[in-house]
């Protein structure tokens, strides 16, 4: 059971070591800018392989349970399916529903633990394999692979990196669990913390945190929903951020031409600046104040235009040193 990208990798790998009876994915939504209707990345995977699907509305009506129990399959296997699964579901098979969580559980229970891993700026994460109970998350832990997040990571890259690592893990837990080798382990429910689904005001950039923070902001929404700060009355996107180790400082000059060397503070170290102003713009990128120093961000796009570099963009005099990045109005969540 899985709809998006993240599952697809599971899928394939279960396909290639055992029978798969059925493969259950959410309903074809409508996606894109002419709203057409969209399967499931799992369901198209699916197809390729030539594996039966079902898709229902909901797991509560008993249309899914009854399709699990009528596969005569030991054991269900859910990747970020979306939709909470009910005790009747859980217990439709005789070994239950497993589970592969992109993150260390007991933290980051929930629907974002990815995003918010970044988000947070965490140096490792990882993948858990457990054993689905009725609560979010809740259940013991069979297994987890941890791996370091790289610091200029985003959230979608690290997903499509611990993609295959829960495969990995996936498979090494069923080889387990059919030895009878490998015993749950319970988590510690003191030390849970919620990972909740990101919305746009996320991608709302404040620039009065730290720069650690902010630039580990900008990655986290990345692809979605974007992070934003607002630039001369309009609202344009940030990408590939990180905190710099240039002191912030006063403007003093405007922005250089591409490939022209400039250092990375322009003023004196002592001068203080508001956060939000850009303090320097080099071949790195766009050098930006925060509470306690600076981030440089190396792509900006501005609305209806395309990504560039954020020294490319500057030279077309979209941003200069001096400008102020505002966090802009988001509706509440």
């Amino acid at each position: 059971m899985g709809s998006p990208d993240f599952a697809v990798p599971c899928l394939r790998a279960l396909a290639a070591r055992h029978d798969v009876a059925l493969v259950v994915s959410q309903p074809d939504k409508p996606a894109g800018r002419g709203s057409q209707l969209t399967a499931p990345a799992v369901k198209v995977a699916a197809l390729e392989l030539g594996l039966p699907i079902a898709q229902p509305k909901s797991a509560r009506t008993g249309e899914l349970r009854d399709a699990l129990v009528a596969t005569d399959a030991e054991l269900a296997v859910v990747v970020a399916y979306g939709k909470i699964l009910p005790l009747p579901v859980l217990t439709a098979l005789p070994r239950g529903c497993i589970n592969v969580h992109g993150s260390l559980l007991p933290r980051y229970r929930g629907a974002a633990p990815v995003q918010w891993s970044v988000i947070n700026g965490d140096a490792e994460t990882g993948v858990s394999i457990m054993q689905l109970d009725e609560g979010m998350d809740t259940g013991p832990v069979l297994l987890e692979r941890r791996t370091p997040i790289d610091p200029d990571e985003t959230s979608g890259e690290l997903m499509a990196r611990l993609a295959p690592i829960g495969a990995a893990a996936l498979l090494e837990a069923i080889d387990g669990l059919a030895a009878g080798t490998l015993p749950p382990l319970q988590q510690d429910h003191a030390k849970a913390t919620h990972a909740r689904m990101l919305d746009k005001s996320d991608g709302a950039i404040d620039f009065a945190q730290s720069a650690h923070l902010v630039a580990a902001r900008i990655r986290g929404v990345d692809p979605w929903p974007g992070a934003q700060a607002s630039l001369r009355g309009q609202v344009v996107k940030l990408f590939r951020a990180r905190a710099s180790t240039a002191s912030p400082a006063s403007p003093a000059t405007d922005v250089v031409a591409p490939g022209t060397a400039v250092p990375n503070t322009i003023v004196a170290p002592s001068t203080v600046v508001a956060p939000g102003t850009v303090v320097a713009i080099d071949a790195a990128g766009v050098h930006i104040a925060t509470s306690d120093g600076a981030i440089v961000v190396r792509e900006i796009q501005a609305p209806g235009r395309k990504r560039l570099a954020a020294q490319q963009f500057a030279a077309g005099r979209g941003i200069a040193v001096g400008d102020v990045l505002a966090k802009p109005a988001t509706e509440a969540r």
